[in-house]
Parts: structure tokens; sequence; C-alpha cells
């Protein structure tokens, strides 16, 4: 299985042209106002027409109720809903059903405590996303460049695809990848030069060095 690498917080074309030609499989849009790479609707609308079908649009949000959904489905009609705040289970099950899109629910990490919600997330949600966890008087829950131990991931066991991020970077991603077995990698500061700017060198090099590792897996496999 082909791994996954995401690009989130994009927003300008120049930067979603460039993650879009170098490849990414995910483009996150962060529909959350605290955050420094949040969109208007507008914004989110003129750059999901430029993604098409090159590759999946992700918009991520944070404990959003129905008609801020329903905004962001009307504007970006997004390919997954990435559920990045304190959303219950029943809660992710309930998104499901009213806007038929696959569920990416994020779980913040900081000690093997945390990864008791998983049974039940992954009951619902489509693919988990793990995070670091964000400090207490953080105004957001991610994109702060932090990476969590990744050991605790190291014997994880689930049904459901999964995904790793918080604090990667083309210089780390391998040896993340290599601990977590996951999936998939998805990259916001650490593709950035300054919070919310994305840097097109360091989109291209992340992609490469993630394409690397998939690579060398696959020649693993073959011996």
């Amino acid at each position: 299985m082909s791994l996954l690498v995401k690009i989130c917080g994009l927003s300008t074309r120049e930067t979603l042209e460039v993650a879009l030609e170098a490849g990414a499989d995910m483009v996150g849009f962060v529909f959350f106002p605290p955050s420094p790479r949040h969109l208007s609707l507008e914004l989110g609308r003129e750059l999901g027409r430029q993604v098409g079908k090159r590759a999946l649009k992700v918009a991520l949000t944070v404990d959003a109720d129905d008609a801020t959904l329903d905004n962001i489905m009307d504007a970006l009609s997004p390919d997954i809903l990435q559920l990045h705040g304190k959303e219950s289970v029943a809660r992710l099950r309930d998104i499901k059903q009213k806007f038929g899109r696959p569920v990416m629910k994020a779980v913040p990490v900081e000690t093997a405590a945390d990864l008791a919600v998983l049974p039940g997330y992954a009951a619902v949600a489509d693919r988990i996303l793990f995070d670091a966890r964000a400090p207490k008087d953080a105004t957001r829950p991610g994109g702060l460049g932090a990476p969590f131990d990744w050991h605790l991931l190291e014997n994880l066991e689930l049904k459901v695809p999964y995904m790793v991020s918080g604090g990667l970077h083309a210089e780390n991603v391998a040896e993340a990848l290599r601990v977590t077995r996951a999936g998939g990698v998805d990259v916001s500061s650490g593709v950035e030069s300054a919070p919310g700017v994305k840097d097109p060198e360091l989109i291209k090099a992340f992609i490469r060095a993630s394409r690397a590792t998939q690579d060398s897996r696959q020649e693993l496999s073959v011996r």
C-alpha cells in the first residue's frame, strides 16, 4: 500500500500548486479562525477549484457546528473531513451521517494513556491522525511544530488506516515512519518559513524525503 503524504494549512494558489506538482496525495485547508492558516470560505472555494481531482481535499475543523460544516461543504466540497477538536465518538458518527464524507479524527498524544480513546474512535472514523498534544495554554490543537514520542505507536494495531503528524519535516520523516509504520504523514509547520507561510522548497523536500522512505520500504518487502 502506497504512502499517503498530506500537506496541510495551504493558503495560497502558488504553494498549493507546488504541493500538487510535487505529488501530494492530500492537501489540507484549515477552517479555524485562531490558526494562522485559517481560510475564508471564498478562498477555500477558489483553492478547491484549483485542486480539482489532482489530490484529495481535506477540510480541517475544530469542534465545528453543523452550520459551519455546511458552509465548508458548499465552498470546498472536501473529500475528507478532519476533526481536530474534542469531538466525541457520537459526534463523529453524526457528522458522517449528515455530511456523507469520510472522517479523519485527530488524536493528541503525549503519553500511552492518550491511546485509550482509540477503540471508540476507530469504530467510527475512516482514518486516525496522531498529533502531538498541545500545551495547556495553546490557542489551537495542532500546527505547533512539536513531535511526540513515536515509540508510543510502535506496537499499535488498528483496524483503520492511520497517519502521523506533529513536528515532522524532511529530516525526521523517515525515522517517524520507521518507528510508527504509519500509512501516511501530515505536515504543516515543518514546511513553513514563518507561521502560516509555506515554503515551496521545504514542501518539495518533505515530499521527496517521504517518497524515498516509501521506496526503501518497498525494496525491503521485495527481498
